[in-house]
């Protein structure tokens, strides 16, 4: 489960960042520490790797894939941008201010900037105008930026501009009143881009203008929809712009240009000599060579030294800590804190008779069930399955993965009652065997049957997850009793298993993940509440069941943190109670991060821009090569030394 395709409404929903609001941009005050790794690279530091997939566009102000959003990323910088530590940072914008209600921004853009082509040559500066420029593009739906465009829903009549030239599309100009299905086309109110607040006040000012406060707007500069284009180039390249069959159909104001790109041969970014903070690119030239093979045969290249970088997948992974030879030459990449996994109840069954639907929404609405199940759900030996060499890493206390945000340097799942939940394991043997007895007692009185049939399902094209559904089996049925609950397990289709297993409720209990869209506690609480469609805890209002009353006070919860908007750390406050009350009333059971990757790679990875959204962690400024490849002993050293300097 994902984003939405579509213009976001225009609600709080898209609050977004990691850093406070502040009247201009600062440092974040911390010393960058020196990188491990085999010391100093050459003078010429060339980073080398190979690519397996190749990007179908370069048009940044369009894409939504993390692939070729990467390009962009590198060669374009936006507005802001982060540090190695989280703290937002001046970049096309040397500085910003606000109004008194924090509805309009406005930004002092740096002077000198150049726009510059493959060879390096200049073409022109940067000013305000580009910023304009592009987000009329991004909000012409001629251009089909989709999701992209939806960022922009929280600025002044982005969305009714953006829905306006759709239906432009759809009616051929008004022309037509229905669709290709018959269907009618209903007439959106005339609007012109001038009145979107997007305003260049003079060549180095820019203005945007809110629909309503969003505390943390800033952050949301940092997707690739809001990077600037020059207007004469755009105009030049038509719908050539960005496409992806050579360096020429791009400018470039970033760290990096485009010096070569050929279409699944080479990608070359170099240096470019011409950027503002050229003195922060320690990385001379980045070469990405094509190989459909890649992840076979780059193991075998590092080990000859052609590459600097490459995957260790589980099935060599053993091999390589065992050999002297490979077993310093293999760390991890950083943890991923922009998605997690956690499992569901499903509160509204749709799925076959043989499962006995009705006797599951007897048993899902207990408390004490629900609760069993929590404490009885060893997660770390399901894990054991995708992690055997580490599988405690993965495991979370909460649905928020613990680093995505901090207010005031603290992080957020130390805020109130989530502190404690953090502090311990929801698996807990003799509490979920207590659970169950209270839970059988008060379930036999309401009629319900034992055991309880359990659906679960998987998706059999994701790796291991039949195994993970195996191990859950076992050892639930074995701690809580297969007189107590017979889980089945069920795999669904490969394709669409989204559509027609979770969104058509056809399951009982499932491990379902979710990935965050903007920088702030309220993007976790979308899963279960909010305008998406397809909200775990939806279900439950509209059913009408007794878990209602429990949903409903979990809503009110977070209506109350969305509604704070100025006092950022009541806002975390209020937000860690919500989710809090999730957890211990066991609506959602927290289960992990993403799974762990190994690597082979000359970068200390945590000199990479830190954010969990955005483009900020694809780039390469501000990375050393190491002249040696990292180890673990240095992965984790390097670690040490950016959770003491955060």
């Amino acid at each position: 489960m994902k984003r939405r395709n579509r213009i976001l409404a225009l609600s709080l929903t898209l609050a977004m960042g990691l850093g406070l609001l502040s009247g201009c941009g600062g440092g974040s005050g911390n010393a960058t520490p020196a990188p491990t790794g085999g010391g100093a690279a050459p003078e010429s530091a060339v980073y080398r790797k190979l690519y397996g997939s190749e990007v179908s566009t370069m048009n940044y102000l369009t894409t939504n894939t993390i692939l070729e959003q990467t390009v962009g990323a590198n060669v374009i910088d936006c507005l802001v941008e982060y540090d190695q530590y989280g703290a937002l940072q001046p970049s096309l914008a040397e500085s910003w201010t606000t109004n008194d209600d924090a509805t309009v921004y406005t930004f002092k853009i740096r002077q000198g900037v150049k726009w510059v082509d493959s060879s390096g040559a200049e073409q022109g500066e940067l000013t305000a105008n580009d910023f304009v420029t592009a987000a009329a593009y991004v909000l012409d739906a001629t251009h089909q930026s989709g999701t992209a465009a939806s960022y922009f829903g929280v600025v002044k009549n982005a969305e009714a501009y953006f829905n306006y030239t759709s239906y432009l599309i759809t009616s051929e100009n008004g022309a037509k009143t229905t669709d290709a299905e018959g269907n009618a086309i209903e007439p959106v109110d005339p609007i012109t881009f001038e009145e979107v607040g997007v305003k260049a006040l003079d060549d180095y000012t820019l203005e945007y203008t809110l629909e309503q406060p969003v505390p943390y707007f800033l952050s949301g500069l940092t997707y690739v929809c809001f990077m600037p284009v020059y207007g004469p180039f755009l105009e030049e390249k038509g719908d050539s712009f960005g496409a992806a069959t050579g360096p020429d159909t791009l400018l470039y104001c970033g760290a990096y240009i485009l010096s070569d790109f050929a279409p699944q041969q080479t990608h070359v970014y170099t240096k470019n000599a011409s950027y503002w903070d050229k003195d922060k690119v320690y990385i001379d030239q980045i070469v990405e060579t094509y190989n459909s093979q890649y992840n076979t045969v780059g193991p075998q290249m590092v080990k000859t030294g052609e590459i600097d970088q490459a995957d260790i997948g589980s099935d060599i992974l053993d091999s390589w800590l065992l050999d002297p030879n490979t077993a310093d030459l293999v760390s991890k990449y950083r943890a991923k804190v922009d998605y997690s996994y956690f499992y569901c109840f499903n509160f509204n069954p749709t799925f076959d008779a043989e499962y006995e639907p009705e006797n599951w929404r007897l048993a899902v609405n207990n408390e004490n069930f629900r609760q069993s199940l929590m404490a009885g759900l060893d997660r770390v030996r399901e894990l054991s399955v995708l992690d055997p060499n580490d599988p405690q890493s993965l495991a979370i206390n909460s649905v928020t993965p613990p680093g995505f945000t901090n207010a005031d340097g603290k992080e957020y799942t130390q805020f109130g009652d989530l502190a404690a939940i953090m502090a311990r394991d929801s698996f807990d043997e003799t509490k979920a065997l207590e659970y169950r007895d209270a839970a059988r007692a008060e379930l036999e009185a309401a009629g319900c049957t034992f055991p309880v049939k359990v659906l679960v399902r998987y998706n059999p094209a994701t790796v291991d997850w039949d195994k993970e559904c195996a191990v859950v089996e076992q050892q639930m049925e074995g701690l809580l009793g297969s007189d107590y609950i017979d889980i089945i397990t069920v795999a669904g289709p490969e394709s669409n298993f989204l559509t027609e297993v979770r969104r058509s409720g056809d399951y009982a209990f499932m491990k379902c993940g979710w990935g965050a869209d903007y920088a702030d506690p309220q993007t976790w609480t979308d899963p279960f509440y909010g305008d998406y469609k397809y909200a775990f805890l939806t279900e439950a209002m509209e059913a009408g069941d007794p878990v209602a009353d429990t949903v409903a006070e979990y809503r009110a919860l977070v209506e109350a943190a969305i509604a704070e908007t100025s006092d950022m750390a009541r806002r975390y406050e209020l937000f860690a109670a919500a989710e809090a009350y999730l957890i211990d009333h066991a609506l959602a059971i927290p289960f992990s991060t993403s799974q762990t990757s190994y690597q082979v790679v000359r970068l200390n990875v945590f000199e990479t821009q830190y954010a969990p959204f955005g483009v900020s962690g694809l780039r390469y400024k501000g990375q050393h090569l190491q002249s040696d490849y990292v180890s673990m002993e240095q992965f984790e050293a390097n670690l040490a030394a950016w959770e003491a300097a955060r």
